[in-house]
């Protein structure tokens, strides 16, 4: 019997232990380990129903999966053509000479049941993407880049944009893997390494890890690093979680939800040694919540609300060694900024450029420069219970003559002072030196 008629005789008595075990699994953690390792191992196999799920087409060099589940054996078995996909010597290495289209009725998986390190074809020239219209589910594998000239990742020249923003470093092609506003399905990218990935591309669908759709995606326990951005999206909503993720050392931003980015969750991460903002949400996101990460290191800020991010909270965050350390700025407004502890930052808390009706309270803000920092045309923002610790020679609270309605209520001011000059503010109840 082959092993095709074999899973198909099985299908009948695996759904049936789902259904079992369902009932089950949700008070019993091994059930649910065992009914998604069922789940895993079914969906894996339906590929082996329709060989016309696989297709490769040669005039834009691409592989399409148009149907069913499939994983990189399959597509190998399907297309037998080692130009486009091979298995190389290495234990579950395989070598993509193409990009690959996941339609919106289809999901790839790339996981350890056949795959520890997917090396994508780079030589400074081609680009080759994922692109996702359906689902993606990688989980506890290596994807990057490779060039096999120098037998090594694709790399720029210059690995840290550090504010040269014209630089022409980062437009060499490389790899990289972008989820379509068309996907309704999870891509979920768990426990892998995803590295030199992304370029400065033309659009903004290349720059490494980027999603334009899906729902529920997930990004979490990953090593993600020198990629052009460690992660873009833009008009994202879907209630996507990033966490527990060690994001550092891409080229441009850490984390960098864009442009009507909603609804997303940001914990646990550390994002550190970036040349860029380490996190960033800017114009018209919402509903964001950045919490419990530690952030350091990075190029100019560690966090940045900007350009009408709204309705969104950072909190129990460690920032450190930055210029800023948390900002908002350019007409951000009714956010919460909590229980964060910053130190070692030029501005431990900064807002400028319009930033109104924020509440600030809570924070630990110890030897920065100035411990909070408003602008010019920062107003109506509420600060209080803050305690801030800098030293003599620095400012405590400088909040700039032209700034109107500021208010600092029983915040604790600790060997340091208050900037002169500044008038337009309300004082209450504040221990001040």
């Amino acid at each position: 019997m082959s092993l095709y008629w074999g899973m198909r005789e099985l299908q009948p008595v695996i759904l049936t232990l789902i259904i079992i075990i369902s009932q089950w699994a949700p008070n019993t953690p091994v059930l649910q380990g065992t009914l998604f390792q069922i789940q895993k191992a079914s969906a894996q196999n339906q590929y082996m129903e329709s060989d016309s799920c696989v297709t490769y087409d040669s005039a834009d060099n691409t592989i399409r999966i148009s149907c069913g589940f499939v994983d990189l054996t399959g597509i190998n078995n399907q297309l037998k053509d080692p130009d486009l996909l091979r298995k190389e010597k290495g234990k579950g290495v395989w070598l993509l000479n193409t990009g690959i289209v996941i339609e919106e009725d289809a999901t790839l998986y790339i996981n350890s049941t056949d795959t520890s390190w997917l090396k994508i074809l780079a030589e400074g020239k081609t680009e080759y993407g994922i692109r996702v219209l359906g689902g993606l589910k990688i989980d506890s594998v290596k994807i990057t880049s490779w060039n096999l000239e120098t037998n090594d990742y694709e790399k720029f020249e210059v690995e840290r944009e550090n504010g040269a923003k014209e630089a022409d470093y980062p437009r060499k092609p490389r790899p990289f893997i972008t989820v379509d506003e068309k996907s309704t399905s999870s891509t979920e990218i768990t426990n892998s390494e995803i590295a030199y990935l992304g370029y400065l591309s033309d659009g903004i669908y290349g720059y490494g890890l980027t999603f334009f759709g899906g729902n529920k995606n997930l990004l979490a326990g990953n090593d993600i690093h020198h990629n052009f951005r460690g992660f873009y999206s833009e008009d994202l909503g879907g209630d996507m979680i990033i966490e527990d993720n060690y994001i550092h050392s891409n080229y441009q931003y850490g984390l960098d939800p864009h442009t009507g980015t909603h609804d997303m969750n940001i914990r646990n991460n550390t994002i550190y040694d970036n040349g860029a903002i380490g996190i960033i949400c800017s114009l018209d996101c919402y509903n964001i919540t950045i919490e419990d990460n530690e952030v350091y290191n990075n190029f100019g800020y560690g966090i940045m609300f900007s350009r009408n991010m709204y309705h969104s909270v950072a909190r129990n965050n460690y920032v450190y060694n930055e210029t800023n350390c948390i900002s908002l700025n350019t007409q951000s407004h009714d956010n919460e900024i909590y229980n964060n502890r910053v130190s070692e930052c030029e501005n431990g808390i900064d807002l400028r450029n319009e930033a109104y009706n924020n509440d600030i309270h809570h924070n630990i803000i110890i030897e920065s420069g100035k411990g909070i920092n408003v602008h010019s045309d920062a107003y109506s923002n509420t600060f209080h219970h803050n305690t801030i610790i800098t030293n003599p020679k620095e400012f405590g609270i400088s909040v700039d003559a032209d700034s109107e309605d500021n208010r600092f209520d029983n915040n604790q001011v600790i060997d340091s002072k208050l900037q002169e000059g500044d008038t337009n503010r309300i004082w209450t109840r504040n221990m001040l030196p």
